[in-house]
């Protein structure tokens, strides 16, 4: 007999064959990280399942390779026993894709053996779909069967769970159905396997899946299929051909009883690498306790409350706060307990507990804030609406009047920010990772069986705390059961989680060089906080003493409490609120329902939340148009001005025929000018069509790098498209190491990879095989050469094209180029001056040309503008101020423009400044402190929006509205 035992990072896959190969035993079970103990088990079981000691034993997976090399036991790498068992059981294979618990693989057979696996990084493997099945309450199952019934698609994450998260909750908490959501993240996987392991190389042809997500889940079966446009196969033993591959291959026989014994004796020597104890013995730590119990809040009760109650409610990410304060300001009634998804019916069942308490309660305010903040105010009828920033900075306020730095660590997000001469300054949040937050700590304790209080107690006395660093929840799965393996202790390792949650917080998300440049005075709140190992682990990090309030996880609700108090007590308001009483409560419904606007391009997936008595709450929009019907002023948005310029280049009918311009990165600044240029010439000049979703995903199969910025990784669904287009015979995307020189800068590159991304087209994209590619190195900032150059290209490809046909085309653009700036400078003036005639805070957003395009920006301008700004672009001022000096080399166009439109900024008092940044784009790091240092001169706040393929809108709109609100908007 041959035995092959697949112990991956979550299971361990057992095959018995007989001399014909055929399977005479299998089994499959969660190892739950006991992975040498259940595989001694396991072998212990097969003796005498099978009665005979002797068998051919091979072991294979991510997690068997350590204690089979110990133990003497045959290994073999899981990609080849794949292979092996595809080799003999499906030779017509030419793709394989296998998704794991941790593990994701797709294995090229045709044209020579090419294998693609993720990194350290879980995202979109089995665990991922486990932590978006436990968001949902729904198990394995279950969510397979919701998304089998859904009706419409959200784009959500995957490159890991805690991406996913901060798109997932929000969909909840605005009502949309789990059946959508659930269809969503197994597309979500499906994206992320495509684009982050294929890299490029075309999925086609036999395609057969392995691995349980894949067997269990026939949703994400179908995803895969509905993605690749093909009917994967998927076999009838898809979980054990890693098994079967490790049985086939060995040819080493062994005694069952020798090798458990072995097994049983395992144990890895205890070498890692720690951190010192948290606290050195029990007198350190009640020192420490004692020192934080003082923070405290006067408190009582409903039944002895004094006059009008002022209540505030967070919903957040996780969680749904409430408290309530008197008119002595005691804390009289509080409420803290995971939302479930949809915070309203938790609200109500709150508040129907403080009516049953107090019949007779009279609320003077009722202020909500945190994620769910719109519709629990839309909900319930309250008073007010508060940012989270400016709840937690009113909360700390209370308790630390000079506080100069806050930071609230919850559930999923986290909030950090800078207070200079009273106001919030620099404002950090986790817009795309929740890796320093409450769940990653929840995480590991529910994979290692405890609950989360019982974990964080097990670290206060560890010995030798595990050094994990500062990586993603997913990332440190691996380093955890490294850990173990080496011999840490669940104390060790609870511990080393948070010092990891707290130098997550300071080191990625708030990206601090030094503590110090934090603040002195600093006041820590949220949940996670009431975790006495992860405050501990802070302020040895900060090197600090601080302030932890008693009620750090209802900072948020105490503080919009605070607000609406003082809000009430300015307005002279002494009637009752307008809270739903005791008997609208009583009446009340909800209900939720999805629908996809057609107000414009955008097509905006909404969700519609209609409450008892006519009340509704629209979500999902990136403007105002679903949810007004009267007529507004008209926004100020220079980016739709440049939007409808760019559009009114239409094609024009020549002799030379057409040539397609593919509409991304330095083609939203460059399109006046080879527009002019070849309809000058004589060419029909088409561009792609505007982005959409369906766009991206048209070209995400060419896609080689998952590093690489959104707005690259767009092009290449630009290029599909012009490709797709029998019409169009000639495609032109030139390779430009230089932009035009405005004199404002060192000197004028553009962009690394929006430079050279022609390169990365031409080799990755077969789409244009059957095309005239232009792709040649070509440079306007030189107006003179330019001409000369430019026809030595042109005759290439073309005939019948002179040198002075090129010389006019050429004067004709430049001219054009200039006049479109020119007309950007003048409606800037316009705009401006209407805004200074509306009283309205003014926003100069700065970024690159292509963020102008709608499925990049995710609509940012829109939602600037619903809030009362007007929206300015750099390119409308950046001329007042000419060249800025700065402490850097400053040789990229854009960033000279940056520079120049801070100094502007400064010197306006309306006037602030907000940048736009898409992740992967490095160069753009350099820039924070240069222009931090321009604008704090002025007094102004640097803002910073950071935009992905996914980007969170709910962090974004954070920012904005701390932004208006320290500014006094």
């Amino acid at each position: 007999m041959k035995i092959g035992l697949d112990i991956g990072s979550t299971t361990i896959k057992c095959v018995v064959l007989d001399n014909n190969d055929c399977i005479v035993y299998q089994s499959y079970e969660r190892h739950y990280s006991h992975i040498v103990e259940k595989s001694a088990a396991l072998v212990r079981k097969l003796h005498e399942t099978l009665g005979d000691s002797h068998a051919v034993l091979g072991i294979s997976g991510s997690a068997g390779m350590g204690f089979a090399n110990a133990c003497e036991l045959p290994f073999v790498q899981e990609v080849f026993a794949t292979r092996v068992a595809a080799s003999r059981f499906s030779p017509d294979t030419d793709v394989i894709i296998e998704l794991g618990g941790e593990d994701a693989k797709i294995l090229f057979l045709t044209g020579g053996m090419d294998v693609r696996m993720n990194g350290s990084c879980a995202g979109g493997t089995g665990a991922f779909i486990d932590q978006m099945a436990t968001l949902l309450k729904l198990s394995a199952d279950e969510m397979n069967e919701a998304a089998l019934h859904s009706e419409k698609r959200y784009t959500i994450a995957s490159r890991c769970g805690v991406f996913a998260k901060t798109d997932v909750q929000p969909l909840l908490n605005q009502g949309a159905k789990k059946e959508d959501i659930a269809a969503s993240i197994y597309a979500a996987v499906v994206n992320q396997t495509i684009a982050g392991l294929a890299q490029g190389r075309p999925i086609e042809g036999n395609v057969m899946y392995l691995g349980g997500p894949i067997t269990f889940l026939s949703a994400l079966k179908n995803s895969f299929d509905e993605a690749l446009g093909l009917t994967g196969t998927l076999p009838q033993n898809s979980l054990y051909y890693v098994a079967l591959g490790a049985a086939l291959y060995s040819d080493k026989a062994f005694d069952l009883d020798d090798v458990a014994e072995k097994l049983e004796h395992y144990s890895a020597a205890a070498d890692f690498v720690c951190n010192p104890p948290l606290f050195a013995n029990d007198a350190e730590y009640e020192n420490f306790r004692a020192r934080h119990a003082k923070a405290t809040v006067p408190t009582g009760t409903l039944a002895d409350a004094r006059g009008a109650l002022d209540i505030g409610i967070d919903a957040g990410s996780t969680t749904v706060k409430l408290a309530a304060l008197d008119e002595a300001g005691r804390l009289v009634y509080q409420s803290y307990q995971p939302n479930s998804g949809n915070p309203v019916p938790l609200v109500k069942a709150v508040l129907e507990d403080l009516y049953r308490q107090r019949p007779d309660l009279v609320v003077r305010s009722a202020t909500a804030t945190g994620y769910g903040e719109e519709i629990i105010k839309n909900a319930f009828s309250l008073d007010y609406g508060v940012v989270e920033t400016v709840a937690h900075f009113t909360a700390a306020k209370h308790f630390l009047p000079e506080v100069d730095f806050v930071i609230d660590i919850g559930g999923q997000d986290m909030k950090c920010f800078k207070v200079d001469h009273g106001a919030i300054s620099d404002i950090y949040l986790n817009e795309a990772c929740s890796s320093g937050c409450g769940s990653f700590l929840q995480t590991f304790a529910e994979a290692l069986g405890v609950s989360v209080p019982e974990f964080a107690k097990l670290g206060l006395f560890a010995k030798r705390p595990v050094d994990l660093g500062s990586r993603c929840t997913v990332f440190m799965n691996s380093s955890v059961k490294q850990a173990q393996k080496d011999g840490a202790s669940i104390e060790d390792i609870s511990a080393g989680l948070s010092l990891s949650v707290v130098k997550n917080a300071l080191y990625k998300v708030i990206r601090t060089t030094s503590p110090e440049d934090l603040g002195r005075n600093i006041v820590v709140q949220g949940g996670t906080f009431y975790n006495e190992a992860v405050l501990r682990a802070f302020e040895q990090e900060m090197g600090v003493e601080v302030i932890r309030p008693a009620i750090a996880g209802l900072m948020g609700a105490y503080g919009a409490a605070l607000y609406g108090g003082a809000r009430a007590a300015q307005q002279g308001k002494s009637t009752r609120s307008s809270l739903l009483s005791a008997a609208d409560l009583a009446a009340f419904t909800h209900q939720a329902k999805s629908f996809t606007c057609n107000g414009c391009g955008n097509h905006c997936q909404l969700t519609l939340n209609e409450f008892t008595g006519g009340r509704r709450f629209i979500s999902g929009n990136r403007c105002e148009k679903p949810l007004k019907t009267g007529v507004s002023q008209e926004p100020l948005n220079m980016f739709a001005y440049k939007r409808s310029l760019l559009a009114a280049y239409q094609p024009v009918s020549g002799p030379r025929g057409k040539i397609g311009l593919p509409m991304g990165l330095n083609m939203y600044e460059l399109l006046p000018f080879w527009h002019t240029f070849f309809t000058r010439l004589g060419f029909e000049v088409v561009t792609s069509p505007a982005s959409n979703r369906a766009l991206y995903l048209s070209g995400q199969g060419t896609i080689p790098s998952d590093t690489v910025c959104f707005p690259a990784k767009l092009m290449h669904g630009h290029i599909a498209a012009l490709a797709a287009r029998d019409d169009v015979p000639v495609i032109f995307y030139p390779c430009m190491s230089y932009n035009i020189d405005e004199d404002l800068g060192d000197n004028h590159y553009n962009c690394p990879v929006v430079a050279y991304y022609p390169e990365v087209i031409a080799a990755n994209c077969r789409c244009i095989a059957s095309k005239t590619f232009i792709g040649d190195y070509i440079g306007i900032h030189y107006p003179k050469v330019f001409p000369h150059k430019m026809t030595n290209v042109l005759t290439k490809y073309f005939t019948g094209i002179s040198l002075a046909e090129v010389k006019t085309a050429a004067k004709a653009a430049y001219a054009e180029y200039d006049a479109y700036l020119a007309r950007i400078r003048a409606k800037g003036t316009e705009m401006i001056d209407e805004a200074r005639r509306r009283n309205m805070p003014i926003l100069v957003v700065a970024g690159r040309p292509y963020h102008l395009d709608e499925e990049t920006g995710h609509g940012i301008d829109q939602l600037i503008c619903s809030h009362g700004a007007a929206l300015i672009s750099e390119d409308a001022v950046y001329d007042r101020a000419g060249k800025v000096e700065v402490n850097v080399l400053n040789q990229w166009t854009y960033h000279s423009r940056l520079y120049a439109a801070a100094s502007y900024v400064a010197t306006q008092p309306d006037m602030n400044l907000v940048q736009l940044v898409s992740f992967g784009c490095g160069v753009d790091a350099v820039t924070t402190d240069e222009v931090k240092e321009i604008l704090h001169r002025g007094g102004k706040i640097y803002t910073q929006l950071k935009i992905d393929e996914i980007t969170n809108l709910g962090a974004v709109n954070i920012r904005l509205r701390s932004l208006l609100a320290a500014i006094g908007r």
